[in-house]
């Protein structure tokens, strides 16, 4: 039997919740037992109450550092999130509908997700903000540029990898493509790029943004058979989301011109 603690001083208390969360690998609480003392002892807390604040907020914490990981993981080239985006500014664009995207039940779904309009028009906005919405549910992302996930695909068919690489792709919950249809795929490419597509099919999700309508794809995808498979495939039971031609970036650096020269 362990024999009973006697009563610690308050210095050598103090120590002890220092050492054991240390030794326990609670941040969190370690940081903020001070402050939750004072605010327990100010509104009257019972014990119960205060280990539930004290545990509470160690849990909130490791929450957001666990998003802050996925995020960073995701390999994003820069934030953006949807509480930034300017929808009186692109009148194209349903706030209803990117809310609702926004609760990534396509994604608990697997269902893709294509992001069509001129450039300016907040494609890859909307695709890094709902990416970064997933990561913070909890949900694997990967980003990546269409024409450096071709070349990573070739690259890893020369080097006898192929499956593999296709595998790690595979098991990330969102794959979000970026600036698909600004540069012509050989068939090799396209083929790779099919193959990807092709894994993730009704079990991972797939967003994607493109400058060019499914119409235009062709000039991308110069087999028209693997164009037209390529289109199903990332159409097929999915969100289309059209951005529209005009671009509020280009509109915006006008007004700014226009203001400087006013002024």
């Amino acid at each position: 039997m362990s024999r009973p603690r006697r009563a610690l001083t308050e210095p050598a208390a103090e120590a002890a919740v220092d050492q054991a969360c240390r030794m326990l690998r609670l941040p969190t609480m370690r940081n903020r037992v001070g402050e939750l003392i004072t605010i327990a002892e100010k509104e009257q807390l019972t014990y119960r109450g205060f280990l539930a604040e004290l545990l509470l907020a160690e849990c909130e914490d490791r929450d957001r550092r666990r998003s802050e990981r996925r995020i960073k993981g995701a390999g994003f080239p820069r934030e953006k999130w949807l509480t930034d985006f300017d929808f009186d500014a692109n009148p194209s664009i349903n706030p209803a509908t990117i809310n609702t995207l926004a609760g990534c039940g396509w994604v608990r779904s697997g269902e893709p997700l294509c992001l069509i309009g001129d450039s300016g028009t907040g494609k890859s906005h909307l695709l890094i903000g709902l990416g970064t919405a997933a990561a913070m549910e909890g949900f694997r992302v990967r980003y990546v540029l269409a024409a450096k996930l071709v070349n990573e695909l070739v690259e890893a068919a020369d080097e006898k990898v192929l499956n593999k690489t296709i595998a790690r792709y595979g098991r990330v919950d969102l794959l979000c493509i970026d600036e698909l249809g600004y540069m012509e795929l050989d068939r090799r490419g396209a083929e790779l790029l099919f193959q990807v597509l092709t894994e993730r099919e009704e079990k991972n999700s797939v967003a994607i943004a493109s400058n060019e309508s499914f119409s235009g794809w062709t000039k991308t995808f110069t087999d028209p058979r693997l164009c037209a498979a390529i289109v199903d495939r990332l159409t097929f039971g999915g969100n289309i989301i059209e951005t529209g031609t005009d671009s509020y970036r280009l509109a915006h650096a006008r007004q700014k011109q226009d203001a400087a020269a006013a002024s």
